[in-house]
Parts: C-alpha cells; sequence; structure tokens
C-alpha cells in the first residue's frame, strides 16, 4: 500500500527520465489520469493512455524529449499527507518564473496555475513542474 501515490507517480517518472525511458508506467487512478493531463497541455510529455487490466489499471506515460534533453527538468510534491499546502487565488505560485507549472486541486477539479487564475480559484498545491 502507498501512503503518497503522487509522490511515487513524480519519482517514477523522474527516475525514468535519468535512464531516458521512452515511456513509463504507473498504476492508473483518476488524479493521476488529471495531472498527467495538464502535464500534456503544458508540454512536458508526448502522450498517456490507459491500459486495461484486470485490477485497477496502468497509467503509460510516453515522455517528450528534444535534443536528448528531457522537456521536464525538475517535478517536486509540494502537498504531502503529513503537510498539506493551500493557497488562495491571491497567492498562487508561479515555477520559475512562469516557466514552469504548479498542478492544484480546486473545487472546479484539477488545473494549472494558469487556469487558476483565470478561473480565480485557489487550492490544494499537489506539485511543481518545470
Amino acid at each position: 500500500m502507498l501512503t503518497d501515490p503522487i509522490a511515487d507517480m513524480l519519482t517514477r517518472i523522474r527516475n525514468a527520465i535519468m535512464i531516458r525511458a521512452e515511456k513509463v508506467d504507473v498504476p492508473a487512478s483518476r488524479l493521476k489520469l488529471e495531472i498527467a493531463k495538464i502535464m500534456k497541455e503544458g508540454g512536458f510529455i508526448r502522450g498517456y493512455k490507459i491500459i486495461k487490466d484486470k485490477r485497477q489499471g496502468t497509467l503509460r506515460i510516453s515522455l517528450k524529449y528534444a535534443e536528448g534533453q528531457s522537456a521536464i527538468n525538475g517535478l517536486r510534491r509540494i502537498s504531502r499527507p503529513g503537510r498539506r499546502v493551500y493557497v488562495g487565488v491571491d497567492k498562487l505560485p508561479q515555477v520559475m518564473g512562469g516557466v514552469g507549472m504548479a498542478i492544484l486541486s480546486t473545487p472546479k477539479g484539477v488545473m494549472s496555475d494558469r487556469k487558476c487564475r483565470e478561473a480565480k480559484v485557489g487550492g490544494e498545491v499537489l506539485c511543481y513542474i518545470w
């Protein structure tokens, strides 16, 4: 049993980037699917798909590389099970001066920091990607 499945997903992606893997498999969940969707919209991954199996399924993430360099330079889990981090719309974080993105869980669903500013909504900061 994992106590923090999002941290596990980010660690698997980080490890796959270190060995220059084309894709990485993580156990699927609705929240992980939403995070992968936001990463694709931000241009950090090539794509993702769900592979059905007998249990919960697997989320296969295709990593993106340009000239041998990964599109993802860093991943950081912010809100953890032992320390939740919430922000209002006036205190939304900017990652690496706007180059990266923060992924938040809001009452309107999982969103990037840019979409949270447009929707004028705050929430729990899940992770930073740059």
